[in-house]
């Protein structure tokens, strides 16, 4: 169990994604994306293995949330410095978590 106090250093942010390309160094299918956290945050990388349910040209303006503020993880020859949040599938398969309804970037959970 975590405290309340834990899961408030969590920020949770909805960002839009500017950016998608295809990662072939890394170990399972994946995407690079670039996404837009507003003018507080800003723009930030991170790595997704979403290629499953989701084409690159589907996922430009897509709204998405993210953690954004874990530390840089180096994924093979890429720096991430977010965690895009989906759920996970029997099959690996990930479903990303966005709002219902168009939303400022940047915006943090409630």
């Amino acid at each position: 169990m975590i405290t309340w106090s834990d899961f408030e250093k969590v920020e949770i942010r909805v960002g839009t994604i500017i950016t998608v390309n295809e990662f072939p160094k890394a170990r399972n299918p994946a995407y690079q994306l670039q996404i837009d956290f507003g003018s507080e945050i800003g723009i930030k990388k991170s790595s997704a293995q979403i290629t499953t349910h989701y084409k690159l040209e589907d996922l430009i303006g897509k709204q998405i949330i993210a953690v954004v503020n874990f530390p840089k993880k180096q994924i093979g020859n890429f720096m991430s410095e977010c965690l895009v949040l989906g759920l996970v599938g029997k099959e690996k398969d990930v479903v990303l978590l966005s709002p219902d309804f168009p939303v400022p970037n940047g915006l943090k959970m409630a």
